[in-house]
């Protein structure tokens, strides 16, 4: 029992499951997995309007899953590090199992 996370934690956790809820979000995460890309081409490969796609993606950097380095005028995002790739495969994983 010593392990058992605080209701905090707990919290956080909820709030995580709660934006992964989302197709769209999972979508652009799944395709970030590939690499670092624009809004554009996230825009492109989801096949969703741009401004919409910005407003996903401003959750998912306010949540710590993506983060973001800006190239000229050109904003690039990328999965926020090796732990959104790994809960992302448990799940599909689980989910093929």
């Amino acid at each position: 029992m010593q392990n058992l996370p605080t209701n905090n934690e707990i919290e956080k956790v909820s709030r995580l499951f709660k934006v992964l809820g989302d197709v769209t979000r999972v979508k652009i995460l799944l395709f970030l997995e590939e690499g670092e890309r624009n809004v554009t081409a996230i825009a492109e490969a989801i096949e969703m309007e741009q401004s919409a796609v910005s407003h996903q993606l401003k959750l998912l950097k306010d949540h710590r899953l993506v983060k973001s380095r800006r190239e000229g005028k050109t904003v690039l995002y990328r999965l926020d590090d090796d732990h959104v790739f790994g809960i992302l495969a448990q799940i599909v994983e689980h989910v093929r199992h």
